[in-house]
């Protein structure tokens, strides 16, 4: 593998601020690199000295073939296109179409990102680019340098503004239709479950450094935890974030195959001692306790957009009934209605037809995308802004001050005493979200809570939530968060219904390219099949004509399903043992080539063998939902 780019001793002050010190580094043909850090730690200036674009002030940066040599392209956050383009010329330039319909992998780019902007009823590819939104732009641009196909190409935060569905597409594209001889991609990303998909190795920045990781997020976690345990590192907020994090991964359904396989060893060793990141049964109780019985019902709700004739219902005879500590995760296409349904659960959308019913004790919640609300408190400094809430609040079954709660999401000391007109953007969405938990809802709703957030930032989020008790709403385009810290799933699929997703995302990306690829009659009885939730029950109910949400499964099949599940989990927790213990010969028999080579062999099919149980315990899985 050649050297496409290489960094030697670069270093660049900005004031009094080290953001690249003395770093090293290269990127070969090939590599899938996944950059993370904190927000403001130097992530998009490394790209843009790469790139060329940001000079340094001292090292050597070297590429192949000189500066005549490589290709590079960068997509940067502030990427502008000409406003009087068409689509055509802003992402095709002057291909003839014969060469670009001819291309297999340009036809899926302009599939898979442009879709919906460049569709016939919007003036297809020869409509402008001035009058597109900002995500829509975004995406533009993204294919533009996906077509154009450099050999390094230079990503930060391509999953801005990008679904669920656009999120899976460009994970594939780049790790399975743009890998040829002399290409290689780095990408700036807080898209964990995105980071797992495409990254074959992980750089971290942070304080002027920058470190480099094998794999992707999961990876980089366990070798992150791995470090500390070896360098004999004391415990602090932060690797205690990181062990259970780990916790997390490691846990769970034993078919959850699309995590990565890590060394059961070396995991279960660090996680021994880590107690469950959260106890579903102990919260729904106490939330119970705070909330009665009733919390909020949508019954029958219609909820549309525009007047005739272009009115489009969002919310057609919707009956949801959201229960005491229940942890809800949304996913949908954008335009489908999901923050419609937050304000329809708030009541602040007026309403077609149907009610909204509310408990008596409930207190919401609510984190929209919007930041306006602080506008108010430009001049003050931070601590005061989460003080003019309240000085004490209730996390879990401790009190904390506003300052240890700012400080966990965070706003170490110092930065308590800035100015909130000075803030970032994810400072902004932190002091957003420290100032709605403050409040001590019981009932929490969250509209793209990760928006602006970096994943130290996340991690974090996802802590104090797994010690929260009530009720949770979460809307995301992140399906790592979704996964994390909600028991179900739900999809606006944009015919106005709500589906429940027994199968999580994977089931929604499922039913997203079954609705593409089917026939129109069949898409009318996939629309007429969708159902809404009945949180309260666990079941579901069906649509307003009795059509029945999902397939009833009988009693039979029930209990065939649940001993084959549990036979199953006995089976794989033999051998998990049975790894280990080979884990174990192989560290002694590493001088023993004749013996290794044996018991490499007994590994591999052990490891086979425990793919394909974690295949028929997740088809049993699907038929209990």
């Amino acid at each position: 593998m050649a050297n496409l780019i290489s960094l030697e001793r670069v270093s660049l002050v900005f004031g009094t601020s080290s953001v690249l010190d003395d770093v090293s580094l290269g990127v070969l043909t090939g590599d899938r690199i996944g950059v993370v850090g904190v927000n403001g730690g130097g992530k998009s200036t490394l790209l843009r000295v790469m790139a060329g674009l940001q000079e340094a002030d001292s090292g050597r940066i070297t590429k192949q073939g000189g500066d005549d040599g490589i290709r590079i392209g960068m997509l940067a956050q502030d990427d502008a296109l000409d406003p009087d383009w068409t689509i055509r010329e802003a992402v095709l330039g002057d291909l003839p179409e014969h060469v670009w319909a001819g291309d297999p992998r340009i036809r899926d780019v302009l599939t898979g990102l442009l879709g919906g902007i460049a569709a016939e009823n919007v003036g297809g590819l020869d409509s402008l680019v001035g009058p597109k939104s900002g995500g829509e732009r975004r995406r533009l641009a993204l294919a533009r340098l996906l077509v154009s196909d450099p050999e390094l190409l230079l990503l930060d935060e391509p999953t801005n503004h990008l679904d669920v569905e656009g999120v899976a597409w460009l994970a594939d594209h780049l790790a399975t239709k743009r890998p040829r001889p002399g290409n290689a991609t780095v990408a700036i990303t807080h898209d964990r479950w995105f980071l797992d998909a495409y990254a074959t190795n992980t750089w971290e920045v942070e304080g002027g450094a920058v470190s480099a990781f094998e794999g992707g997020y999961a990876a980089y976690v366990l070798a992150k935890a791995e470090r500390d345990r070896l360098a004999g590192v004391v415990a602090d907020r932060r690797s205690n974030l990181m062990r259970k994090e780990l916790a997390w991964l490691r846990r769970g359904a034993p078919a959850r195959t699309s995590k990565p396989k890590f060394r059961i060893d070396a995991a279960n060793a660090l996680i021994a001692d880590e107690p469950a990141p959260r106890n579903s049964v102990e919260l729904a109780s106490f939330a119970s306790r705070r909330l009665g019985k009733d919390v909020l019902d949508l019954e029958d709700v219609s909820v549309s957009v525009g007047e005739p004739p272009h009115e489009r219902r969002l919310l057609d005879h919707v009956t949801w009934r959201l229960a005491p500590g229940e942890r809800i995760g949304i996913v949908g296409v954008n335009g489908a209605g999901k923050s419609t349904l937050l304000r329809a659960l708030t009541g602040d959308v007026a309403l077609d037809g149907g009610r909204r019913k509310i408990g008596k004790t409930v207190a919401i919640a609510h984190l929209t995308q919007e930041v306006r609300e602080l506008e108010r408190f430009e001049q003050w400094r931070v601590i005061e802004a989460i003080e003019d809430v309240k000085q004490w609040t209730m996390l879990g079954d401790k009190e904390i001050s506003a300052g240890q709660l700012a400080t966990r999401l965070g706003f170490p000391g110092g930065r308590q005493q800035s100015r909130v007109g000075d803030l970032s953007g994810g400072e902004r969405r932190r002091l957003q979200l420290t100032r709605l938990l403050l409040t001590e809802p019981n009932v929490l709703i969250l509209d793209e809570p990760t928006n602006d957030l970096d994943i130290e930032t996340l991690t974090s989020l996802e802590d104090v939530l797994d010690g929260w008790a009530g009720t949770l709403v979460v809307v995301s385009h992140d399906r790592y968060l979704l996964e994390r810290v909600a028991d179900k799933q739900l999809a606006l699929l944009g015919d106005g219904k709500v589906r429940e997703l027994p199968g999580g995302v994977e089931e929604y990306l499922r039913l997203r390219a079954a609705h593409a690829t089917s026939a129109p009659s069949a898409k009318g009885a996939a629309a007429s099949s969708a159902a809404t939730p009945s949180g309260s029950s666990g079941g579901t109910t069906g649509a307003p004509d009795g059509t029945p949400a999902r397939e009833v499964v009988n009693p039979a099949q029930l209990r065939e399903a649940r001993k084959a599940m549990a036979r199953i989990e006995k089976q794989l927790s033999r051998l998990a043992d049975r790894e280990e213990r080979l884990h174990g010969d192989m560290a002694e028999k590493a001088t023993d080539p004749a013996a290794l080579a044996d018991l490499s062999a007994k590994l591999q099919a052990v490891v086979a063998e425990r793919e394909e149980l974690e295949l028929e315990w997740l088809e049993a899985a699907e038929l209990v939902g």
